[in-house]
């Protein structure tokens, strides 16, 4: 397995390797064919889904050299004084390219006399700089500017683009992964390239040190394998709480809910399995074909068993209302143990 991080080493250098943000990467690309290329530009988007990595591919594909490209990490270096030692750069002349572009990471972090001083040179740009300012907060940018700024809005990676990703990494480290691990990867990626990376690194690395090699036949990682390193709900002890919820059992639920917190489990995410499987078993009655896809990614055992199950659009109204009050419940298993109670016992 690589010894840097996997979020490091299959991060994209160049436009053809962004996944997911065409309509960024064609405006990109088409500004610098034209010449036609902005002052400052504003990339905000959730974390992981590759603001600052587009911002170094598009600072190199100017012909920027790495003496020219200067990084910021606004969350240690926010203050007016830090903005001011940047304008003073600004004035200075580019030691080996056209330009010189600031990537301006975690903007929203700046005081505000920080963008009070930005904001000047903003205004009144040298013709050889280039600004992108990063955030995930784009709420917290003021509007003097944003208006100064061509803004893109970074999408979040979709769980089939995540997976496909995850299994693609996890072959070239040389393994495979079970059927529906790569969908437990990309489930708690929770729309992070960087996240899903570094759940696909722990779970190939993390006590597995004898398994996989690149250039070697292909180690296989099983779903097991997979939920002991990552701390998710066991995919037995999830299918065991769907059936009994699913045929209204509060027994047997009340048992299973019990022992995922009896393990340690993440009773949230735990909810999050079960509402994934009984979405596809009520999807699976009342329309086949918007199911093709999904079996592809799980067990033939949990296309059987969840095929087979009679789910109600209560059911699943039940536990998304347990999923939200999860966090915010004293006792994390109350809301799901009270949702089991409701359907199977209305009177309570």
């Amino acid at each position: 397995m690589s010894k840097s991080a996997l979020y490091r080493e299959y991060r994209p250098s160049k436009f053809a390797e962004v996944i997911g943000q065409d309509h960024i990467v064609k405006v990109l690309e088409g500004s610098i064919k034209s010449d036609k290329v902005s002052h400052a530009y504003l990339f905000a988007g959730s974390r992981g889904t590759g603001k600052t990595s587009v911002a170094r591919i598009f600072a190199r594909a100017l012909g920027t050299t790495d003496n020219d490209i200067y990084e910021i990490d606004a969350a240690s270096n926010r203050g007016i004084d830090d903005i001011r030692a940047v304008r003073d750069g600004v004035a200075v002349l580019p030691l080996e390219s056209r330009y010189k572009v600031y990537i301006i990471d975690e903007a929203h972090m700046l005081t505000k006399e920080a963008w009070n001083a930005l904001l000047k040179t903003l205004e009144e740009p040298p013709a050889h700089a280039i600004f992108i300012l990063a955030t995930t907060e784009i709420d917290k940018v003021p509007e003097t500017i944003v208006s100064r700024c061509q803004s893109f809005s970074f999408k979040r990676p979709s769980r089939e683009i995540l997976r496909e990703v995850a299994t693609n990494v996890a072959k070239k480290e040389g393994f495979a992964l079970e059927a529906g691990v790569a969908d437990l990867i990309a489930m708690i990626g929770d729309g992070s390239f960087r996240d899903m990376l570094g759940t696909l690194q722990k779970v190939i690395g993390a006590g597995l040190p004898e398994k996989g090699a690149k250039g070697k036949s292909a180690s296989v990682i099983t779903l097991a394998e997979a939920e002991s390193v990552t701390g998710a709900p066991r995919n037995s002890l999830v299918n065991d709480f769907v059936s009994a919820f699913a045929s209204k059992n509060s027994e047997k639920a009340l048992a299973a809910i019990s022992a995922a917190d009896a393990a340690g489990m993440d009773i949230k995410m735990f909810i999050a399995l079960a509402l994934e499987k009984m979405r596809f078993a009520l999807l699976y009655k009342n329309s086949k074909d918007s199911t093709k896809g999904m079996t592809e990614h799980m067990s033939p055992e949990d296309a059987a068993l969840l095929g087979g199950l009679t789910v109600t659009s209560a059911m699943l109204a039940a536990l998304l209302r347990a999923y939200d009050e999860t966090g915010k419940a004293y006792i994390q298993t109350l809301p799901l143990e009270l949702a089991v109670l409701a359907l199977s016992a209305p009177q309570i």
